[in-house]
């Protein structure tokens, strides 16, 4: 008898994505002359730099001919070419020293966060703000690494930290000892960024508890404040405690080409149940070998051009666009008397509901009478509850009509 991974039962009813797909399919359905404008699901739609997609073209012509064909890359982990521009340009260029053999390229941070767990024991207690992205628990649930459902959209031996209006939406590490602690700066969802002082608190912690810090900086690329660190290793002693993850999607647009690396350091350890301390990198080397046999030359060429003078000049100027949006739809709701947090160092704003309105019920009320998809802050943890987040990835004529709805009701 096949047996069931019962894990699997303990998620609860569906992914908040589809979900709001789901919702958005039926009310336009029922309304087809309705123009739906999305403000939810964080895609990009801005078309993919020309130095990126020249480069890929010659990677396609590359691949057409034998003396310049390229199969598997031989590490494993990613060509060279582009690790090295990673390590370079996004850490060397801040002071910071990741080799090339810390860097694994991959097919998304989505998949890293959630592939990350495997490298760690069952009994591993996770520590995740609250809000948080829901990858990180419901990938942990699936491990069996939680308890069941505890009410109000929590689990049992998780520890939640509560990020809210009153600390910044910038959890404090917790008092009772946690094992694998989920950050993501800038904040995915409430947008919210932490300085070098808050982060040093999260380093000094995991240093004493012997935690690792899974450190999700997926959207560092849109940090506009100079004082904000963009990555967990622009704190001293973070290497021996910290894995970081970046991506390429909503930084260059790839979205829907799939490019991302994590940096795992060699000082970084874990520990037997015996004591026996354990470097982690040639682990996560040893696991991307196994299950994964790498991301496409023609992609990674792509990614590598991102590092250009042309390229990073034109991934900038995109990046600058959804900014603008971001600046227009915070200073809008900010005039017509919204609470709105974010937006200034990411691509989301994080609107706090009317008086009186949850978070399903102000989805509801905006996709209904606006045409205008959000997404529910509830669906990021209880904490969540009373917000929805707003994404900055649109056209400008798009989100000044939207905002114009809103305003309207």
């Amino acid at each position: 008898m096949a047996t069931v991974n019962e894990n699997f039962l303990r998620l609860q009813a569906g992914y908040l994505f589809p979900e709001i797909g789901k919702r958005k399919r039926a009310f336009a359905q029922a309304h087809p002359e309705a123009k739906i404008i999305s403000m939810g699901i964080g895609d990009v739609t801005q078309p993919i730099a020309p130095a990126v997609i020249e480069a890929m073209h010659r990677a396609v012509d590359e691949m057409g001919k034998k003396e310049t064909f390229h199969g598997y890359d031989d590490e494993g982990i990613g060509y060279v070419f582009l690790r090295e521009a990673i390590s370079k340009n996004d850490y060397k260029s801040r002071g910071v020293n990741i080799e090339t053999d810390e860097i694994f390229i991959s097919d998304g941070a989505k998949s890293d966060t959630a592939n990350i767990q495997e490298l760690f024991g069952p009994d591993n207690t996770i520590a995740v703000a609250d809000p948080v992205y829901p990858v990180y628990v419901d990938t942990n649930v699936m491990a069996g690494r939680t308890g069941p459902i505890a009410g109000q959209g929590t689990y049992l031996k998780i520890v939640y930290m509560p990020a809210t209006s009153e600390n910044n939406f910038v959890p404090e590490p917790p008092n009772e000892k946690a094992d694998m602690i989920y950050l993501c700066f800038p904040n995915n969802p409430t947008g919210a960024v932490a300085t070098k002082e808050q982060l040093k608190k999260w380093v000094d912690y995991a240093r004493e508890n012997r935690s690792v810090l899974l450190f999700d900086a997926a959207y560092e690329a849109y940090i506009s404040e100079r004082e904000i660190p963009h990555s967990i290793y622009e704190i001293a002693g973070a290497k021996d405690v910290a894995i970081e993850f970046r991506s390429f999607s909503k930084t260059a647009g790839f979205t829907g080409v799939r490019c991302a690396f994590t940096v795992v350091p060699k000082e970084l350890r874990a520990y037997t149940r015996a004591g026996q301390s354990v470097a982690l990198n040639p682990l996560w080397n040893r696991r991307t070998c196994t299950k994964f046999n790498g991301v496409s030359y023609i992609t990674q060429a792509g990614a590598a051009a991102t590092y250009t003078s042309e390229g990073s000049k034109q991934v900038r100027e995109v990046i600058d666009l959804y900014m603008n949006n971001a600046k227009v739809i915070r200073e809008k709701l900010g005039s017509l008397g919204y609470k709105v947090y974010g937006g200034v160092n990411a691509p989301y704003i994080w609107l706090k509901t009317p008086e009186g309105l949850g978070s399903w019920e102000f989805f509801d009320l905006l996709l209904t009478k606006a045409n205008v998809v959000t997404t529910p802050g509830v669906g990021f943890g209880p904490a969540g509850e009373g917000y929805v987040r707003l994404t900055a990835f649109g056209e400008l004529e798009n989100v000044k009509e939207a905002l114009d709805r809103i305003a309207r009701i």
